[in-house]
């Protein structure tokens, strides 16, 4: 993998982490376009890495909140704080569950089917399209809501899915506030991709045999770059009722994507 596969790779997770056009879709979408040969598939450590740095960008830009949660946290009372982490802890089960006990039935929707793809392209279409036209509330993000969300984010796994889109969405349609929606989305997926991280290495699944740290940090500063302005970009997007639009690409997308998969 050359450097500018790594950072197009890095542009290309940074900015559809956040935003709702599914990051994993995508890449499929990059590799069935370009070919296996002109990008060579991902090691699982650059994998590692990218989602390391979407993950970090997250952190920096919900920074003041992250404190104010980890300082409640150690008062060791029933507060806000504390109930939001529960909450964060309850909407991980869903996905927790679904990746440990069906691992490989999910890898094998990704291996380059384009028409699936675009179908789960659509689905994302759809919950956009609702939650963009939903009316902006003060309620916030309850137990039962974070596991239904939780649900929506292991759905997400799909490839054509997007996480943030499925969990967004999903939030808005129950009827919670938008910002503190597109704040549960972000901040939701933080542990997971932590956890995801160390059990990789204490299973000894990383290995470096594939990428050298050149490359790694090319592909690390573009994701973390463009995961920033993307965080950001999205929490304004989701405030503005702006998700139509997103709606509208994944659609026309999603439909091509269907008419190359059948054709090929």
């Amino acid at each position: 993998m050359t450097i500018w596969d790594s950072i197009i790779l890095g542009v290309i997770q940074g900015f559809t982490e956040f935003l709702p056009v599914s990051s994993s879709g995508h890449l499929e979408l990059g590799k069935a376009i370009l070919g296996d040969s002109s990008v060579p598939e991902e090691s699982l450590l650059f994998t590692v890495v990218l989602h390391f740095a979407t993950a970090l960008s997250t952190i920096v830009v919900f920074r003041k909140d992250i404190i104010e949660i980890i300082t409640a946290l150690f008062k060791f009372k029933w507060n806000e704080e504390t109930q939001f982490i529960v909450k964060i802890i309850v909407s991980m089960l869903p996905a927790v569950i679904v990746g440990l006990l069906f691992e490989e039935q999910l890898e094998a929707f990704f291996g380059g089917n384009i028409a699936f793809v675009g179908a789960m392209l659509i689905v994302t279409a759809i919950l956009l399209w609702f939650a963009d036209r939903s009316k902006n509330t003060g309620k916030p993000v309850t137990f039962k809501d974070a596991f239904i969300i939780g649900v929506s984010q292991a759905i997400a796994m799909l490839p054509g899915i997007s996480r943030s889109g499925a969990t967004i969405s999903t939030s808005v349609l129950l009827g919670n506030d938008k910002s503190k929606a597109a704040r549960f989305s972000f901040l939701m997926v933080v542990p997971l991709i932590f956890g995801k991280i160390a059990k990789d290495i204490l299973g000894g699944e990383l290995t470096s045999d594939a990428t050298n740290f050149t490359t790694l940090g090319a592909g690390f500063i573009a994701a973390f770059i463009c995961g920033l302005i993307a965080c950001t970009w999205m929490i304004s997007l989701v405030k503005k009722s702006k998700l139509k639009y997103f709606a509208l690409y994944c659609l026309i997308v999603g439909i091509i994507a269907i008419g190359v998969g059948l054709y090929l």
